[in-house]
């Protein structure tokens, strides 16, 4: 069997509120709840748990989820009109607007404790050629 990540687990303030905050913006459903998670399952079959945890304990991570043009408009439309902060680039020095890299597009924003969310419709590099 080949090695394929299933899942990880994010830290939260409020794991309610960071999965709901997540799938408003990308469009998704919380899709089960057990023990302390609230899982969100991604199309390629990884979940993420978010877990509620003391808030002096986060530690902010960075997630990145390739998504379709489509995917990606709709998920920025709806940053925009929610006023959610949000970068072209990972250190914040372009805020309000997305980038271009790799012929496609990619936008950085902060959930509710910190973490660096990425969108972006183009893998780094760009698409393997056959």
């Amino acid at each position: 069997m080949p090695v394929e990540l299933n899942h990880t687990i994010v830290h939260s303030r409020d794991n309610r509120e960071s999965a709901r905050f997540f799938t408003e913006i990308v469009g998704l459903d919380i899709t089960s709840e057990w023990g302390p998670f609230i899982a969100v399952a991604l199309d390629n079959g990884v979940t993420l748990d978010f877990a509620t945890v003391p808030e002096d304990t986060i530690t902010p991570q960075h997630y990145a989820f390739l998504v379709s043009e489509e995917e990606f408009d709709a998920a920025y439309a709806r940053i925009t009109e929610r006023g959610t902060e949000h970068y072209a680039d990972p250190h914040k020095k372009h805020p309000g607007t997305i980038n271009r890299n790799d012929g496609g597009k990619g936008v950085y924003f902060m959930d509710p404790v910190g973490h660096t969310m990425e969108l972006l419709t183009v893998p780094y590099g760009g698409w393997p050629t056959a």
